[in-house]
């Protein structure tokens, strides 16, 4: 059965780029993105790894680890990082997983054998410091992923976990955010939310980002 939102993401061992990982351990109190890759030496996968190397501070200001897996050797690995600095300039900078047996593909399901049997198709996972799973994306082989989403998604996450509100459609940091409708006390609205609110519906209602 396919990994469910609010399930433990699976604890491992497997070698990578900087060692062997340990992944709750790995993890420790940290929000995580693990994010695979159909196998090395790929066009689109290494713009991918370069893309995360980029964003790779902006993973880190959001208290984010990010880690990568692919089915090839932490050698092959090691040989693919070269060619992912000559064309996309930044150096690695976060650990890939050697998953040759498949024992982590398995575990998450990111191998899909009506796709492909054998090779892991590309799937995200954001899990928090409870070591929830709190997303899962799953893209083709051909269609490469768009990063910047998965950092909205974690700023979304990050936020309506301490607030009580959600994100609205095509929401971006500093936009406005929907009040809970479980919320319907006067006195609580004004307490949580004193910037005030916009009510559209009494079920819709509109409000300032909360932490800004």
């Amino acid at each position: 059965m396919a990994l469910q939102l609010g399930d433990i993401a699976p604890d491992f061992t497997q070698d990578s780029t900087d060692g062997p990982v340990h992944f709750h351990q790995w993890l420790g109190n940290s929000w995580g993105v693990l994010f695979s890759h159909p196998k090395d030496f790929t066009p689109v996968c290494t713009t991918e790894l370069g893309a995360v190397a980029r964003l790779k501070p902006e993973f880190d200001k959001r208290g984010v680890k990010v880690i990568a897996l692919s089915v090839d050797s932490a050698d092959s690995h090691k040989k693919w990082a070269g060619d992912i600095k000559e064309t996309q300039g930044p150096a690695l900078n976060y650990p890939i997983l050697a998953d040759v047996d498949r024992k982590v593909s398995d575990l998450y399901g990111m191998i899909h054998p009506k796709a492909n049997d054998t090779l892991t198709v590309r799937s995200v996972f954001i899990i928090d410091p409870n070591k929830k799973v709190r997303l899962t994306i799953t893209y083709p082989a051909s269609t490469g992923r768009n990063f910047a989403e998965i950092l909205r998604v974690i700023d979304s996450l990050q936020l309506t976990d301490n607030h009580s509100v959600a994100t609205p459609v095509d929401w971006q940091q500093g936009g406005e955010v929907v009040i809970s409708p479980a919320i319907t006390d006067p006195a609580v609205l004004k307490q949580k939310f004193p910037k005030g609110w916009r009510e559209l519906k009494p079920y819709l209602r509109m409000t300032p980002q909360p932490n800004l």
